[in-house]
């Protein structure tokens, strides 16, 4: 971000107070945590509830499941459909989860990246020409592919390779951080000074 380019306004608003006006503030605790982080979360909680249901376990039948679960003695362990699964099978199921969980961060980040170019401009209004910030997009997108791909990585890292389709359903999560946060910045040039500038500007 070192590298983006000042806003168009900036020269229009007034100096930081060194002494009131923190750079971490509970505006930034509650937007970074409390709103875009919660998204966030959801995206990978789904894209987890995703591939168990396409694999036979519905969220229902995970309720109390643990014990049996990460028990090494139940090698028959029936799913929603009644198919067993054995000790193993459920790891490596768990372990696709757990590398689901980490690509959708990493797509839900894409769009958490590009709304931290501006404080209130829109991004259409900055454009994409931070070139180093697209590197980094492309390259963490790469860096997870290549961590999930890669032959050895079961054994490393425990990230094992996923369906192609496993990388969409954190999109409209992504999407939806995008327009929410927009859509903020679009209420703080309409009303500056107003409720939204007072909760949410940091």
């Amino acid at each position: 971000m070192a590298y983006e380019q000042a806003e168009s306004d900036i020269m229009k608003r007034q100096p930081r107070n060194p002494f009131t006006d923190k750079l971490v503030n509970e505006r930034l605790i509650s937007m970074a945590y409390g709103q875009i982080g919660m998204i966030q979360a959801s995206a990978g909680f789904f894209v987890y509830t995703v591939i168990l249901c396409e694999n036979g376990f519905w969220p229902t039948r995970l309720l109390g499941l643990r014990r049996a679960w990460d028990s090494q003695a139940v090698n028959d362990l029936e799913d929603s459909y009644g198919q067993e699964w054995t000790y193993s099978d459920r790891k490596i199921l768990e372990y696709t989860c757990h590398t689901a969980f980490f690509v959708s961060i990493v797509v839900v980040q894409w769009a958490d990246l590009i709304i931290c170019k501006t404080r209130k401009n829109s991004v259409f209004q900055q454009g994409m020409k931070n070139h180093f910030m697209n590197f980094g997009l492309c390259f963490e997108t790469a860096l997870a592919a290549f961590l999930s791909y890669t032959p050895g990585m079961d054994k490393g890292l425990r990230m094992y390779p996923l369906k192609i389709n496993w990388w969409l359903p954190a999109l409209p999560f992504s999407l939806a951080i995008f327009c929410y946060d927009e859509t903020r910045k679009f209420l703080l040039r309409r009303n500056p000074g107003g409720w939204i500038e007072k909760e949410t500007y940091y």
